[in-house]
């Protein structure tokens, strides 16, 4: 066997490795369960935080980034939902495939149709950064970590 095939192959070899090991901390490797005893999923009411009455509660976090936040919970009782401030532009992001209570695309297509309603969780739970609940009539709800855009002449290397 000659130097030119043990490179290529060593090279090859490398490029899997890195591969497997970027695909498994990028699905895997960050996130970690939330504990869900102590808890406490909120709402904004005219700039206050009310807790949400929670009977259920799966979620995910990772320290890598402030996004990769996500949720599920069942509520307890009703909330009234006419004193919650809405969340205008509400885009559920993608969780990972092995989180299976959490479905970006059907929470979008429901946030669209009107079949659940986006609001606000926290707002500036990180810099730039809000917690949006979507609620359904069910009682089932939603979060997720999301960019806002209130001050976007600061840039973001403040």
């Amino acid at each position: 066997m000659n130097w030119g095939r043990i490179a290529v192959i060593a090279i090859a070899a490398s490029a899997i490795i890195g591969g497997a090991g970027l695909y498994y901390l990028q699905v895997y490797g960050f996130y970690s369960r939330i504990d869900p005893e102590g808890v406490e999923l909120t709402a904004a009411i005219d700039g206050d935080q009310i807790p949400l009455p929670i009977a259920s509660f799966e979620g995910i976090d990772a320290t890598s980034s402030p996004l990769r936040w996500r949720a599920c919970a069942h509520l307890a009782t009703p909330v009234d939902e006419t004193t919650l401030t809405p969340y205008p532009d509400a885009t559920p992001l993608n969780g990972p495939g092995w989180f299976d209570c959490y479905d970006a695309g059907h929470i979008t297509e429901d946030l669209a149709s009107g079949a659940a309603t986006a609001y606000l969780g926290t707002s500036e739970i990180r810099p730039d950064v809000d917690r949006v609940i979507a609620i359904y009539p069910d009682g089932r709800a939603f979060g997720w970590h999301q960019y806002n855009d209130k001050d976007p002449e600061r840039g973001v290397m403040d």
